[in-house]
């Protein structure tokens, strides 16, 4: 069996509610999706997930290959990449290329690729994170009570701007996922907008009143000294790496002794989350994906022996992409579909697209001009939640 080419597919996901973070919303209620469709000359495809602008720039390290040869192809397009450097959109390809070699060695072995990774068990725990800063607080508990329905007695909420609202939504959620557990697993995601000051006086607070399990991305992904000095300053623990595009990104951070639970983008690919778990495992660290459309991490979450918990941000899937995954009892339970499980109905895909223009790039992907730089509260900048003016706890 031989790569001889890939087709590519934009789709949009509709998640009936506004999303964004600390840095913005979305500007509308859909959000795009990508999906990149590996073809061989066995007839066998396989699907990957996740913005691949910079196909073309590694696509010849595998083309003509035999995909199940999938940890040697994803060196080989690392080494492709070697001079030019492979962070950011080029990352982002080689996961999509990624997730598509192990979505076909799963199906030319005909069982689901949990299986083909050693995985024991179907079931991966997860937590619930609905992107919610965009929403009041009727519509936050409406929306967690949809994830409690199903099991999940653990949440994230998104905030950072203003300590009193955040706190009464902390509550709320605390009140929803009682039902699941008499103490349920809270944690904050600032998204990096903060400064080292400005998150230990802004958790500090918080903790008067909330158990955290964690905070996640207090400062700047990279600024290891900046997250060991706010891990040494509250009870949470440190979350961070969603945003770190290569293993060797993590080495600062761990060498700092700077966080306690190794997070991992979905969009970056199957091996990549191998090799980073592996290296969390190594300093006994637990290791967490951070969601994206299908949650196709969650086959590899099943056979490393550190997962903790996998981010669920909806429960349902993007237009045209029938995914073999059930939730309940708070996480992901996976199917017996070969691969990664998800067909793609490309018909409906055209369809859906002629009918809706592509969706906005703006909100949460853009840094605000003053984040982490914020002395008062300032709605020039901030902008406005719940028709409030918002800001954040000054350094």
């Amino acid at each position: 069996m031989k790569v001889t080419g890939y087709r590519s597919l934009t789709t949009v996901h509709d998640w009936g509610r506004l999303i964004g973070d600390a840095n913005g919303v979305m500007s509308e209620p859909r959000t795009d999706v990508h999906v990149l469709i590996l073809e061989t000359d066995s007839g066998l495809e396989g699907v990957g997930l996740g913005a691949h602008g910079d196909v073309d720039r590694v696509f010849g390290a595998v083309e003509g290959e035999d995909p199940r040869a999938v940890t040697a192809l994803y060196d080989r397009m690392l080494a492709r990449v070697f001079k030019t450097g492979h962070s950011g959109a080029t990352f982002g390809a080689i996961g999509a290329i990624d997730m598509a070699l192990w979505d076909l060695k799963a199906k030319a072995a005909d069982e689901p690729l949990w299986r083909t990774l050693g995985g024991r068990d179907r079931f991966v725990a997860g937590y619930a994170s609905g992107l919610d800063i965009a929403l009041d607080d009727e519509a936050l508990v409406r929306l967690y009570e949809r994830f409690a329905d199903r099991g999940f007695g653990a949440a994230k909420l998104k905030g950072g701007r203003d300590l009193q609202h955040d706190l009464r939504r902390l509550r709320a959620l605390r009140d929803v996922l009682s039902r699941n557990s008499a103490h349920p697993a809270l944690m904050f995601d600032a998204n990096e907008s903060w400064n080292r000051s400005q998150a230990v006086r802004f958790i500090s607070a918080i903790e008067r009143e909330i158990d955290l399990a964690w905070v996640e991305e207090p400062v700047r992904r990279w600024d290891a000294a900046g997250l060991a000095s706010v891990r040494r300053g509250i009870r949470a623990a440190v979350a961070t790496g969603e945003n770190l595009t290569g293993l060797e990104q993590y080495r600062p951070l761990l060498d700092a002794d700077a966080i306690d639970i190794v997070q991992v983008g979905n969009v970056w690919g199957i091996t990549h989350f191998l090799r980073v778990a592996a290296v969390a495992h190594g300093r006994d660290l637990p290791v967490s994906p951070v969601a994206y459309h299908a949650n196709p991490l969650a086959h590899a979450a099943t056979a490393v022996p550190n997962h903790l918990a996998f981010e669920v941000q909806d429960l349902s899937s993007p237009v045209g992409l029938q995914v073999d995954q059930e939730f309940d009892d708070g996480g992901i339970v996976l199917g017996d579909e070969p691969g990664i499980g998800i067909r793609v109905d490309e018909e409906h895909i055209k369809i859906s697209r002629a009918a809706n223009p592509p969706a906005a790039i703006t909100g949460p992907h853009v840094r605000p001009d003053r984040a982490g730089l914020r002395l008062v509260p300032d709605p020039r900048q901030d902008g406005r939640i719940d028709g409030h003016a918002v800001g954040q706890v000054g350094s």
